[in-house]
């Protein structure tokens, strides 16, 4: 394998990949990075075999060949190497990496023991635009669970049906939806309901949350592939990035949504948060606040109360309060993280009794919301 490639192109590639690397005391090749020269490109090939990645560079090959280099290694010497551009030499068992002014030699392991990578070769797709998506994770990947028993609530769930998706997250406890549109152009045979790890998904908007362009995702009941191709400036380069399902059924989380509220009160977000905030320091362990509604005031007290040191009481004046007073004890840190990924400045929040779930969202917009279930207090 000999190669040139302009060692900015290379470095943001190999920085990716390092991170897409597993830590494995039985398999430890998923601690390096896998570098393939052939038809004028180099591809950056990283598994940890639940995500895995390939970015596609253009560079000038002089010979074909593959190289499997340690992770944390190559990418901090192409990280800090002066040249703009690298010769990649590999001769038997050692790559060489040359710029302008600097050597370095490095070891490779055998290519053909580097995992191949499960690529889905056509089939069913859609387009979404990779900045929207990413941003759309982002907004539910929080409210996800770490559970040992239900394991399909340890990602987002994913529903692609016609033009429209949903993106779901919960922990039972509480639950985020965002939706979104596709853009256009894709094949789907069936409606899909896939849930993403919740690793994948933090690879999935580092790799693609600054690309304003179209994405396409592939479909099969057991994996999920993205590829993105970019004009660079300098020619065009590939990313497809593969994930493994979590195998499940999400739950039927719209069974839960109120249609109805007994109470519902608008509000600035802001002002809430501001009451929010301090209460949390007197919420105790399970992060117990009180909200109290008085209809007829257009007011919310917030109150919480730790045993060994004090308390805290507050109160906000409301924009809209219609139906019944209620008292109702939420977990603070849910409420804030409800609040916190609403952009808008005018909230809606809607009860279903003091033991039913509460429905949060903006004052207009239904593109997503917030289910948070109270603590009952017995």
């Amino acid at each position: 394998m000999k190669i040139k490639i302009p060692r900015e192109k290379i470095k943001q590639a190999v920085n990716v990949a390092e991170k897409i690397t597993g830590k494995d005391a039985s398999l430890p090749i998923l601690g390096n990075i896998m570098l393939k020269a052939e038809d004028n490109y180099l591809s950056v090939i990283a598994t940890n075999l639940e995500t895995g990645i390939i970015w596609d560079l253009l560079a000038k090959t002089e010979t074909a060949g593959s190289a499997v280099l340690p992770a944390g290694i190559f990418s901090g010497l192409v990280s800090s190497l002066p040249g703009s551009t690298l010769l990649i030499d590999k001769k038997n068992d050692t790559v060489s990496v040359v710029d302008e002014k600097t050597k370095s030699n490095l070891i490779s392991l055998a290519p053909e023991e580097f995992p191949t990578l499960p690529i889905i070769d056509g089939g069913d797709y859609f387009n979404v635009r990779a900045d929207i998506f990413c941003q759309a994770l982002t907004q539910v990947a929080n409210f996800s669970g770490t559970s040992s028993v239900k394991p399909e609530i340890n990602g987002v769930c994913v529903v692609i049906e016609n033009d429209n998706i949903k993106i779901v997250a919960t922990d039972s406890f509480r639950l985020g939806e965002k939706k979104i549109s596709t853009a256009g152009k894709g094949l789907l045979s069936k409606k899909y309901s896939i849930i993403l790890p919740a690793r994948a998904v933090r690879e999935i908007v580092a790799v693609f949350g600054n690309f304003q362009k179209n994405i396409i995702v592939y479909l099969s009941d057991n994996q999920m592939m993205i590829d993105f191709s970019d004009d660079d400036g300098g020619g065009r380069s590939r990313i497809r990035f593969m994930s493994r399902l979590i195998d499940g059924e999400f739950p039927d989380y719209q069974a839960i949504i109120p249609d109805a509220h007994t109470t519902q009160i608008g509000f600035l977000k802001k002002e809430i948060l501001f009451q929010l905030k301090p209460a949390q320091i007197f919420s105790g362990k399970n992060s117990e606040i009180t909200v109290e509604v008085s209809v007829k005031d257009k007011v919310a007290k917030i109150a919480s109360r730790a045993a060994d040191f004090g308390g805290y009481e507050g109160e906000t004046g409301l924009l809209v309060a219609e139906g019944k007073d209620i008292a109702i004890v939420f977990n603070n840190r849910f409420l804030i993280d409800g609040l916190s990924a609403i952009t808008a400045d005018e909230c809606f929040l809607g009860f279903s009794g003091d033991d039913g779930p509460a429905l949060l969202r903006s004052k207009t917009g239904d593109d997503f919301i917030y289910i948070i279930m109270p603590i009952k207090k017995y």
